[in-house]
């Protein structure tokens, strides 16, 4: 299957009005992105939603597979919340790849609070690189 890029991503494209239009910072291995959830990203109220926490830390880990010059699909996600991300709270991803073969890709990320680097969410994922 050939990977494309349209800009219609829900997590980074930059034409999908409903996404979140995430962008990306890369150096040294690691990878960052600034999110601030709103209102209309809520489970309970006022609380983010953990599909969209997901989503982030998943983006995170494809994207710095990405600027390594891999184009992967996710196989598996394990994510970790560990306290509730209100709505407009300001947060960075981090992400970075730990184990790199042909085959498969193992990736982490975490999701802080930008205020005082509080840990909202972690993941794992096993990427697959296309071919």
């Amino acid at each position: 299957m050939k990977l494309e890029d349209d800009s219609y991503c829900f997590a980074c494209g930059k034409k999908n009005q409903c996404g979140l239009k995430l962008s990306f910072q890369y150096s040294g291995g690691k990878l960052t992105s600034e999110f601030t959830p709103s209102k209309s990203h809520q489970g309970y109220k006022d609380i983010t939603h953990g599909g969209i926490i997901t989503t982030v830390l998943d983006e995170a880990m494809i994207q710095v597979a990405i600027a390594e010059g891999i184009m992967p699909v996710t196989a598996e996600i394990n994510v970790r919340f560990k306290m509730p991300l209100m709505a407009d709270e300001k947060t960075v991803a981090e992400a970075e790849i730990i184990r790199k073969s042909p085959r498969l890709i193992e990736a982490q990320s975490r999701l802080l609070k930008t205020s005082d680097g509080t840990i909202i969410a972690e993941a794992y994922a096993k990427l697959i690189p296309s071919k």
